[in-house]
């Protein structure tokens, strides 16, 4: 071996290459101890004579000769290829231009020298993601150094198994984002990762998409500082604290009826969606208009091309509805969603969703809530500081909106699960409970409404029937109320309504649970508390004119009188129904009631109510041109209500009166009637049934010839009719009908026309027939 290891060093020695493949040998397959001079090759750690030295080598001993050491070029880490990481679109984006136009708005909003924060939030399946994805790749040049993305978990469960919500770590993300972008090594302390991934974003033009995050807390290791990057985050809830880095918010809502229903044709519908648009837009009504739910609905035409949409909107319709209805793998994806949201909640919050759920109605306010929240079992007070607290967590989850100031409602697909839970987990006791202090709450407020609308038609309460006297209504939310024993519920606290405008605004947000706490009463057999809320609500019927619900309301409010044996009640229910038939039309009905009422008040002897059913039995002969009858009537109704001084009542027929003789075509007396019935009902801060007999008494006026005088009257009475005291849009339209034919009789086209078109547009929101008589007027202008 010796002689041979001499022989190749000889060669070596006079030989370049021979040398040079020797070298590179032992370079490749023996330690860099071993010396080169063959008569010392069974010496080690030496090195001696001529020998070269390539790459690292360690010398422990002795070191001789005509050494060189030639270092190799350091070979650079080759660096990945920046990392393009946006999920891919996965179905069509519908009418979302104004959110897109919000989102370029706050990025291009936000302060120079930081880095842009956005945060999409919004309800499960409203296609948040969707929308970001579709956002971000249309800006993707902006991002030439890498697009990152991750899905932070914030709602998904533990596993197969499922089991509580296990949000990724902020340490598991930035590993992948670091590995992504190229990082030799990732430490493994979470703060060293934090350090590392700013420092190699520092001067990156990177955008970064945070897919359903759970916490500002889960969001904020995560940002980095570079003013030329952008960060994205989505997530179900509101994501507050990140305002405090400087966050932007945008809140994704839900699709229009018409873009929704181009998405379940896209989605699989096609023609049949032409077809039948009829059954289109109740299936996406039933998907309440949620992008996930119509995308679900789409894909079950899609996998059916011989079912009908009517088909599947009645499918939707039974049971839970959409709720369960619509599943991928056999899954309820909305109620699942819906669970989880559910089941992070505080306890606080999740007693109070369940509560909401009870209860009749499709808006919340503060006061409402205080009142329903009420524990049946315990001696503790539930205050609005509590409920304000349980309400910032549904809040935050996307559970429940704010409509207003103060007024809340629950997305459409949330209120039938609320309702679920509040049926399947409390107990008979506290679900009557709620119940009735829901009704409470409605009588209460309803009542401090009539109070301040229509001081003159409230009457005392019935036994049993808690109504707060207006003045001590209170004008700020109330602190800890008392302590009470369980057998003794705490009064109920209702909504403060400072002024005419307030209450009548109240009135209009909260008809529909009104009318539910109505229905429920007269399921519920409470019928005192029926008949009563029908009666208090008056200004609501009166000044809003909601119809089908006037009669309905009256329907059940005068069985429920006569169930209790009220004849209080029955009176009021019959002469105050019988004015809602004649509003819709149904003349003949309204005749039978207002006869009714006036044979019930001729045997109690109650002669203000006999004079109402004639002044109604009248207003029905002036409605269809039987005027004699009509003027005998009024006179009548007129002399009964001087007899016992009631002043108001009196006012009312004389206006009657002025109606008939204009009818007659007696302009001089209809005039003087309405000039004395304004100045009555003035006197007595009537400014409602004021406004209303300034209205008639400015359009007499146009039409004798006075189109001054009359015009003038007439633009007073509709300032009235928009303000605060005297608001009604019906009388709005007419006294805007009647400015249009004055204007019209004097020869200005132009100035009628513009009276004419805002009248239709308000009766278009009340009367269809109303609205086609003044388009005739246009038509003939």
């Amino acid at each position: 071996m010796a002689q041979l290891a001499r022989a190749v060093a000889a060669l070596a020695s006079h030989d370049p290459g021979t040398d040079a493949a020797v070298t590179d040998w032992l370079r490749r397959h023996t330690p860099p101890t071993v010396g080169s001079d063959p008569a010392n090759a069974d010496r080690t750690n030496a090195i001696g004579g001529a020998a070269t030295i390539h790459g690292p080598a360690v010398q422990a001993r002795d070191i001789h000769g005509g050494i060189h050491v030639h270092h190799s070029a350091p070979q650079e880490r080759p660096r990945p290829p920046a990392p393009r990481q946006f999920p891919p679109l996965r179905r069509q984006l519908v009418d979302r231009e104004s959110d897109v136009q919000a989102l370029d708005a706050l990025r291009a909003q936000h302060p120079p020298h930081t880095h842009p924060l956005l945060v999409v939030s919004g309800f499960a399946g409203v296609g948040k993601t969707t929308l970001v994805s579709r956002w971000l790749r249309d800006h993707a040049d902006s991002f030439p150094d890498g697009q990152l993305y991750a899905d932070l978990g914030g709602h998904s469960t533990g596993g197969e198994t499922g089991g509580p919500v296990r949000p990724v770590r902020p340490t598991a993300v930035l590993e992948g984002f670091l590995h992504a972008l190229g990082a030799a090594s990732v430490p493994a302390d979470l703060a060293q990762r934090i350090a590392l991934w700013r420092s190699l974003t520092a001067e990156l033009r990177l955008g970064v998409f945070l897919d359903n995050a759970f916490t500002a807390a889960q969001v904020r290791p995560l940002l980095f500082g570079s003013p030329t990057g952008l960060t994205v985050v989505t997530s179900r809830n509101h994501l507050t604290g990140l305002l405090a880095d400087g966050a932007a918010l945008h809140r994704l809502g839900t699709l229009t009826t018409e873009s929704a229903v181009e998405l379940l044709a896209a989605g699989g519908g096609g023609s049949r969606v032409a077809r039948d648009p009829a059954a289109a837009r109740e299936v996406v009504t039933l998907c309440a208009c949620l992008p996930l739910a119509v995308c679900l609905a789409a894909a079950q035409l899609a996998v059916r091309p011989n079912r009908s949409v009517s088909a599947l909107a009645a499918s939707l319709s039974q049971g839970q509805g959409s709720l369960d209805a619509l599943r991928i793998d056999g899954e309820a994806v909305v109620r699942t969603a819906l669970d989880l949201s559910y089941e992070l909640l505080p306890q606080d919050s999740a007693t109070l969703y369940r509560r909401m759920g009870l209860l009749p109605t499709d808006r919340y306010d503060l006061f409402m809530l205080t009142a329903s929240a009420a524990d049946d079992t315990t001696t503790t007070t539930t205050t609005t500081g509590d409920v304000e607290l349980a309400l910032d967590a549904l809040l935050e989850a996307n559970l429940l909106e704010e409509t207003g100031s103060a007024v809340y409602r629950f997305h459409d697909l949330v209120r039938p699960h609320a309702r679920r839970l509040g049926t399947a987990e409390e107990s008979a006791s506290q679900h009557a409970h709620t119940l009735r202090r829901y009704v409470d709450w409605c009588l209460a407020t309803a009542s401090a409404a009539e109070s301040i609308l229509t001081p003159s038609h409230r009457m005392p309460a019935p036994d049993g029937v808690p109504v707060p006297d207006p003045g001590d209504t209170p004008t700020a939310a109330p602190t800890a109320a008392p302590t009470v024993t369980p057998a003794v519920a705490p009064a109920v606290v209702p909504t403060p309504l400072a002024g005419p405008a307030e209450a009548l605004d109240w009135l209009d947000t909260h008809r529909d649970g009104l009318m539910g706490a109505v229905r429920h009463c007269a399921r519920a057999g409470w019928h005192t508390a029926c008949w009563h809320l029908v009666d208090v609500m008056w200004p609501l019927f009166l000044r809003l004119r909601p119809t089908e619900m006037w009669i309905e309301a009256h329907r059940e409010g005068l069985a429920a009188a006569r169930a209790c044996g009220s004849r209080a009640g029955e009176g009021r229910m019959l002469t105050s129904g019988a004015i809602g038939l004649r509003t819709a039309g149904r003349y003949a009905e309204s005749a039978d009631w207002y006869r009714q009422a006036l044979e019930h008040a001729a045997y109690d002897g109650d002669v203000r109510q006999q004079a109402q059913a004639l002044n109604g039995l009248g207003h029905l002969s002036l409605l269809t041109s039987q005027l004699d009858e009509a003027r005998a009537y009024f006179e009548n109704a007129l002399g009964l209500r001087e007899s016992i001084g009631y002043l108001r009542g009196a006012a009312l027929s004389r206006r009657r009166l002025g109606e008939t003789a204009l009818a007659a075509g007696e302009l001089s007396t209809a005039a003087n009637h309405l000039v004395r019935a304004h100045a009555e009902l003035d006197a007595q801060d009537e400014h409602y049934e004021a406004a209303r007999a300034l209205a008639l008494l400015g359009h007499v006026l146009a039409s004798d010839g006075d189109h001054e005088g009359g015009t003038a009257r007439l633009r007073e009475a509709l300032g009235m009719f928009r303000g605060a005291g005297a608001r009604s849009e019906h009388w709005q339209a007419r006294s805007l009908e009647w400015l249009g034919q004055a204007a019209e009789q004097r020869g200005d086209g132009e100035e009628a026309g513009r009276c004419y078109e805002a009248a239709r547009e308000l009766y278009g929101r009340q009367d269809p027939s109303d609205a086609q008589r003044v388009e005739e007027r246009l038509r003939h202008l």
